[in-house]
């Protein structure tokens, strides 16, 4: 019986704060803190805020809601994060909100007071409301510099500059894609600049919808622009894109930065002169005796009538295929990985397990190839091993 009591006694303070309508001070809070820089914003420049809640009482419901942000856009980046923590060795739970703002205007911009409608219990368990708030923040906003275009701050850029075939090796009548891919962090994809207009003198330019996309990350909002045009040289000989430059407003090294992307030529891989058609050259027909083609015609004949009435079937064509040296979608394959040529190396893989039916191995490669594809953080796939580690399933184990 002594120990019943010493245990209640023990527990009682604990009974006492988690179950009382009585809610202290130091029970509940939560803050706003803007992460401190060296500088003061521009306009548009991202600003990062953590909104942060400890919890000393037991929550049944909640909802955070936030104010309505007056002289901000902003994006939340990921959903809340709940955690058990220990501060000053007492456990207590704490909320974690990451947020990029964005000022819309210089001057003095309050972000105004977060609300936390929290749900609690009282000495008898029943519940009831009790919505907590955190302290407005006031920053300070610089105006953009003066500058001529695009107002571009971005905390990191990276440009890559690709092109669906050796633009300088085109076939006749052949046109190119080419996709200019814009990386920035710190801004959303309406902030990147419009795709420019792509010039050349001589060149037939076709461009595209650019597309854009956005991940979230602690760091800040990473946005994504593909800027694509198909181009076609104009006339027999070769064009040459004028090159394209922008600049931008690094936010690191507070410095104006451009970027330039240089020309380039453009021209079938056997350019014609201007003034010159090419010509095919007139062969002359093979000639056969009136005899001897007779006869094969005659031995044709009979020998497929007599193949036809019998019943039997030629399979030295497919029985040929089995030999990897003689496999054509195989080659394929192969020569499309020398080449360089991704989307071929996807689309004969494809094929080839379609043909030769299902392997968990060849379809997990398959799976990683194409998580590749789609991921811009991916590095570029290596084909040859790719094909190298595809092919080397046999046939009958590939069933």
């Amino acid at each position: 019986m002594r120990a019943v009591w010493t245990l209640i006694f023990l527990l009682w303070p604990f009974a006492v704060s988690a179950q009382t309508k009585a809610v202290l001070p130091n029970e509940l809070s939560l803050t706003v803190t803007v992460e401190q820089t060296d500088h003061t914003p521009f306009v548009r420049e991202m600003v990062l805020i953590t909104i942060r809640g400890i919890y000393r009482r037991h929550i049944t419901r909640e909802m955070l809601t936030q104010p309505d942000l007056d002289g901000f856009s902003w994006t939340q980046l990921g959903p809340d994060t709940w955690r058990d923590e220990r501060l000053n060795g007492e456990k207590v739970k704490t909320l974690t909100r990451r947020m990029a703002i964005y000022p819309d205007r210089a001057g003095d911009l309050t972000i105004g007071a977060f609300t936390h409608n929290l749900t609690l219990t009282d000495e008898r368990d029943d519940w009831f409301e009790h919505p907590i708030y955190s302290e407005p923040v006031t920053i300070t906003v610089a105006p953009a510099p003066a500058i001529e275009g695009w107002w571009f701050p971005v905390k990191s850029l990276k440009i890559s500059d690709q092109w669906s075939n050796a633009p300088d090796q085109l076939e006749p009548g052949e046109g190119v894609l080419r996709v200019i891919r814009i990386e920035a962090l710190g801004v959303t994809p309406e902030m990147i600049p419009p795709m420019p207009d792509l010039n050349s003198p001589s060149g037939m330019i076709f461009p595209h919808p650019d597309k854009r996309l956005a991940e979230l990350s602690p760091a800040g909002p990473i946005s994504y622009s593909f800027w694509r045009w198909t181009v076609r040289p104009g006339n027999d000989n070769s064009a040459i894109v004028e090159p394209i430059s922008f600049q931008y407003f690094d936010t690191v090294t507070r410095k104006m930065q451009t970027v330039s992307i240089s020309a380039q030529r453009v021209a079938y891989g056997k350019a014609v002169p201007q003034g010159r058609q090419q010509t095919a050259p007139v062969l002359e027909p093979a000639r056969l005796p009136a005899w001897p083609a007779a006869a094969l015609a005659v031995l044709v004949f009979v020998t497929g009538f007599a193949i036809a009435h019998s019943g039997w079937r030629l399979v030295g064509a497919s029985a040929l295929s089995r030999f990897q040296l003689f496999d054509p979608l195989r080659r394929r394959l192969r020569q499309a990985a020398r080449k360089g040529e991704l989307i071929e190396v996807r689309r004969h893989a494809a094929a080839l397990m379609t043909r030769d039916g299902g392997h968990a191995v060849r379809a997990q490669l398959l799976s990683d190839l194409d998580a590749s594809i789609c991921d811009p953080n991916a590095a570029p796939p290596v084909l040859a091993e790719f094909v190298r580690r595809f092919l080397a399933i046999p046939k009958e184990h590939a069933r």
